[in-house]
């Protein structure tokens, strides 16, 4: 414990002090946001490129870790820095949705290949097999989770120091996680928690008012670590994934996800294109300032994560009831509050 103490003060201070060389340099490569629709809540130019310092600090404090690499970090850090020259080659040039899908998969495929994969899940059903083999349906599902997490962080990017926030409360919920099964775990709580510390140095500067976004070189990179990670880490034994627990560490980028391509689906529109009616539009729309917004926010994920934290030490069928319970009253929720009436 004191080790993983150790590299989370370390994480911290270099992404701290990476982050003001980061913003120079984005200037310098004229990778600025600039508000140019009314999504943009913001209203001068803002430079991005701030997930590299959290980049840079995650990859340091993980090459410097006492003893050889596993297979799976390097997986995960091959896939990571894929995703990060995605990530700002669409910051710098705004590429096509389709080719930042293929870095996505590539990145995904990557970690297919070494071996980080959903290969058994814990059994929701009772008196059978403690957990299911997928076999050849775990490369779909390891795809299609870690696209699909990739993409939540970068929707929910939407005000200062928002994706960033929740990003940190989801990390130190999974490393809180890992520490029920230290003893078999212990990589993934050393990622975990030098995420954590990555996260955290970034957040005094992107925090409102921002001086500066991580950009989809941030955002994508938070969701590809974050659910990578979840797979190593967010589990009932040695073997299986207990899939209800990271779904709920990370409820709030999902379920808003979730909620927006049902609600342009309802309402006749293409899934991918943008709107205004995710949860922190709604929040600015009722007078919140952007502060009130994001602190909001915050304590959702953490609720959620709390409930994750409770599915890790309840019995298989639990969790996924416990799930089931949350996910009804979220949808009763975002339904009474018109969460799927299409807003531009």
């Amino acid at each position: 414990m004191k080790n993983l103490f150790t590299v989370a003060i370390f994480s911290t201070i270099l992404s701290f002090l990476f982050t003001p060389l980061v913003k120079k340099l984005a200037y310098k490569l004229n990778v600025i946001d600039i508000p140019k629709d009314k999504r943009r809540i913001h209203k001068k130019p803002t430079p991005l490129l701030g997930g590299l310092a959290i980049y840079m600090s995650f990859i340091i404090s993980v090459l410097l870790k006492v003893g050889p690499l596993t297979r799976a970090q390097k997986g995960i850090i091959i896939g990571a820095t894929i995703i990060l020259i995605g990530g700002f080659l669409d910051d710098k040039y705004e590429i096509k949705p389709l080719v930042k899908l293929l870095f996505q998969l590539s990145s995904a495929g990557i970690l297919i290949v070494y071996g980080v994969k959903i290969s058994l899940i814990t059994n929701p059903f009772p008196g059978v097999a403690q957990w299911l083999d997928l076999g050849y349906l775990s490369i779909p599902l390891t795809i299609l989770w870690v696209v699909g997490v990739t993409n939540s962080i970068n929707l929910i990017d939407g005000l200062d120091g928002l994706a960033a926030g929740v990003a940190l409360i989801s990390c130190f919920t999974l490393f809180i996680i890992t520490l029920f099964t230290i003893k078999t775990r212990f990589e993934a709580a050393y990622l975990t928690i030098a995420l954590c510390g990555a996260i955290l140095g970034f957040l005094p500067y992107n925090f409102n008012p921002a001086s500066i976004f991580m950009g989809d070189t941030g955002a994508q990179l938070l969701g590809f670590l974050l659910a990578s990670i979840s797979i190593e880490g967010a589990i009932k034994s040695a073997a299986a994934f207990a899939i209800s627990v990271p779904i709920l560490a990370l409820g709030l980028p999902i379920y808003d996800t979730l909620f927006a391509m049902i609600r342009r689906k309802i309402n006749g529109k293409p899934i991918m294109e943008a709107d205004k009616g995710h949860l922190h539009h709604r929040l600015l729309d009722m007078g919140l300032t952007q502060r009130q917004a994001v602190i909001i926010m915050y304590l959702i994920s953490a609720i959620l994560g709390s409930f994750a934290i409770l599915a890790m030490q309840v019995s298989s069928q639990s969790s996924y009831f416990l799930l089931a319970i949350v996910m009804s009253m979220l949808v009763i929720i975002a339904w009474k509050y018109g969460f799927f009436k299409h807003k531009e």
